[in-house]
Parts: structure tokens; C-alpha cells; sequence
């Protein structure tokens, strides 16, 4: 239950054109302009396309952990998912590739978030986003997995407990979700981006530097090989974050020299920690084989769907649908892949359902039980939160 896992962290809030941010990211009210831009060129209230951008992704996730490795979904299905899916494995195997552009999302949404709102408004709307499914979600797999029909193992009640604070991974102990180490990046990246620009103010200038440094200083990081400033500095993730800090600078003034070179270089040394995480040369041995090419490609896509959004070249994707899209991914993200092994291991193995049906089944089934999730657990508890934490009364 606790095997290492390449999925994304948590996926960022539903998005709105400026801040600052109610519950999940979302301004209190529309704000008539953006800073630097011009009536004519005004996106409208809410950029749903990246909700759909942030669902993509997580499907993307999803079909990794259903079809593009090995591990416990193996047992899930009986079999590798390689012989499963003998042709589309290989593809599910690029799935992983979801956390590089949910990375640079969170980088887009968190700076748009944090723009103009006092430390605590942006402590209070972070806690209050993350927490809430999250619980519900170690409770709910934690039951379902203490189950004598469920196979799969199940940790500690020590840990269990730790799980709970979402420090888990520093402290050493087991996961309750697979995917919760992205979380740690996620908060890390919440911390510094706290620090050193919403502390003082948000402005163009401080934003630039704050990308600046922190481009230069996890190089070096990278180089000096010291623990400690690895967990500081996250060199092999940094890039996506401030990526999509500078998407959002180019989404605020406008095409700027300044920072579209912040997305060059994180996008020239992002797949570079991607191939080098990714990449191996042919073995019979390992799962799968992914080309240099196409995870190069891959990511370069995830940064060109972003700048079409920040140029709001997507704002005719306007459909309220997607609004629900992109409220389901977070609790989608989080029970999916533990809760997804119980689901194929079911629908597959004890009732002889066909591999495709089973895994188009077990998505829908994921997708249903993340909409309760959002409908009774985040929707009454994130503005309780929000508001205890920040101390303001609802009117």
C-alpha cells in the first residue's frame, strides 16, 4: 500500500482570472481588469480551461496506475497490465508525466491565489483546499483496506495517525495514500512561495526574483549534493513550479521578455530532470520503455497548454461543465489509484468483467465517488475551515 508512486501532487484549485481567493482559489468576486492588461483583452471570469487542462492530467495518472506499470495493480488484475493492455501499456506507461504538468499548474494557480491577500487569507485558503478530502480519504481507504475481503495491506495505526498531519514522508512513515508524497512537494513549494513573496507583497518585481533565485539556488543544490538542501530547494521539481509562476506573469502584464524566459529555462531544465527520471535504456526486464523524444515532448506540451491559457487563447473552452471537471480532480487524485485496485481486482477477477470495461468502469466509479467526496466532505467543511482558521464570519 505504501509502494513508491509517480503521481502527481495535488492537483491545484479551480481557477479564476485574478486573485485574491475564496475557497479553492476562487476570487470572492470577478475584478474588472487584469493588472497590465487592456479592456479588449480582458479573459473571462474563471479560466475554465485549465479545469479541463487539470482533468486531462489526472486522467493521464489514472491510466498509469490502471495500466502503465506493474506492482499491486498486477494483482489487481491478475496479471502485468502489460499483458492486459499489450499495445496501450505502452502508452499508460507515459502517464506519469500528469505531476510535471500539475506542477506547473499549482505554479499558474498559487501565484494567482497569492497575489494582493494577507499570509494568513493564503494559509487559511490553502489548509482549507488541501485538508478536508484528504482526511476523508485516508479514513475512507484506510476502511476499505482493514476489510477481510481486501488483500492488499494496510498500515500501522501509528502511522496512520501521522498521515493525518500530511508530514508523513519527512517523518519517515508509511503512506496511507501512495500518492500523498506529492503532497510534501506541494507544501514545500506552498512554504517558500509564502515566505518570500506573499509575506511581503506580491509584485512583478519581487515575483521575477523570488523565480530567479530559486532557479539558481536549486542548481546549486543540485550540484552540492546536500540532503538538506534538496528537501529545501526541490531541484528535480522546481522547474514546473516556477514554470508556471512565470505563466502566470505572462497571464497578469502580458507578453514579457522577462517572463517568458523564466518559462524557457524552467521548461529547458525541467525535461531534463523528466528524461533523467523517466529514462533507461531497453531492458526486457523493466515494464516499459519510454522514447526521449516523446517525454521531452510530452512535457513541452503541458507547458504550451498552460501559455494557451495564460494568453487566453482557450477562453472560448467556457463550458460550466468543466467547472465540476476540475472540482472532482483533487478527491479523484487521492482515492484512485488505492481504491482503484480494489475496484479492477473486483470488477476483473470475481465478476469476469473484460479488461477495457473493467478499466473504463473503474475510472467512472472513481470519478462518482470523488463527486461525494466533494459534495459532502469539501463543499460544508472547506469554508467551516477557512473561516475558523482566517477569522472571518460568514455574512
Amino acid at each position: 500500500m505504501t509502494a513508491p508512486s509517480t503521481a502527481p501532487g495535488p492537483l491545484p484549485d479551480a481557477v479564476t482570472a485574478t486573485p485574491p481567493a475564496d475557497r479553492s482559489g476562487v476570487p470572492d468576486a470577478p475584478v474588472t481588469a487584469l493588472e497590465g492588461k487592456p479592456p479588449g483583452q480582458r479573459p473571462p471570469s474563471r479560466l475554465r480551461a485549465l479545469d479541463g487542462l487539470r482533468l486531462v492530467a489526472a486522467l493521464m495518472v489514472a491510466c498509469y496506475h490502471y495500466g502503465g506499470r506493474d506492482g499491486e495493480i498486477a494483482k489487481a488484475w491478475g496479471s502485468s497490465p502489460s499483458h492486459q493492455f499489450p499495445t496501450a501499456s505502452e502508452w499508460f506507461a507515459y502517464g506519469c508525466l500528469g505531476v510535471q504538468i500539475f506542477f506547473v499548474i499549482s505554479g499558474f494557480v498559487i501565484c494567482m491565489s497569492g497575489w494582493g491577500r494577507p499570509l494568513k487569507d493564503f494559509f487559511a485558503s490553502r489548509v482549507s483546499r488541501l485538508f478536508p478530502a484528504y482526511w476523508a480519504a485516508i479514513i475512507l481507504v484506510t476502511a476499505v483496506f482493514a476489510l477481510p475481503a481486501v488483500a492488499f495491506a494496510t498500515v500501522s495505526p501509528s502511522d496512520t495517525l501521522v498521515n493525518f498531519t500530511m508530514l508523513q514522508q519527512p517523518l519517515g512513515a508509511d503512506r496511507v495514500l501512495g500518492v500523498c508524497w506529492t503532497l510534501w512537494a506541494e507544501l514545500r513549494f506552498y512554504a517558500l512561495f509564502a515566505l518570500f513573496v506573499v509575506l511581503p507583497g506580491a509584485s512583478r518585481h519581487r515575483v521575477v526574483l523570488f523565480c530567479a533565485v530559486w532557479t539558481l539556488a536549486a542548481a546549486m543544490a543540485d550540484a552540492a549534493d546536500q540532503p538538506l538542501l534538496d528537501i529545501v530547494l526541490m531541484p528535480e521539481y522546481a522547474p514546473y513550479f516556477i514554470g508556471g509562476i512565470g505563466l502566470y506573469l505572462v497571464h497578469r502584464f502580458g507578453n514579457d521578455a522577462m517572463a517568458w524566459g523564466i518559462v524557457g529555462v524552467s521548461f529547458l531544465i525541467g525535461q531534463r530532470y523528466a528524461v533523467d527520471e523517466l529514462w533507461h535504456p531497453q531492458n526486457p526486464d523493466f515494464f516499459s520503455y519510454r522514447h526521449t523524444s516523446v517525454i521531452i515532448g510530452i512535457v513541452a506540451l503541458g507547458y504550451l497548454a498552460v501559455a494557451l491559457v495564460a494568453l487566453g487563447k482557450l477562453n472560448w473552452a467556457n463550458w460550466r461543465w468543466l467547472t465540476v471537471a476540475g472540482a472532482l480532480t483533487y478527491p479523484f487524485y487521492l482515492v484512485h489509484e488505492h481504491l482503484g485496485w480494489v475496484a479492477v481486482e473486483t470488477l476483473h477477477q470475481d465478476l469476469d468483467i473484460p479488461s477495457h470495461a473493467t478499466f473504463a468502469l473503474t475510472i467512472a466509479i472513481m470519478l462518482a465517488l470523488a463527486w461525494l467526496l466533494h459534495k459532502l466532505v469539501e463543499n460544508p467543511l472547506t469554508p467551516v475551515i477557512k473561516r475558523s482558521i482566517s477569522g472571518k464570519r460568514k455574512r
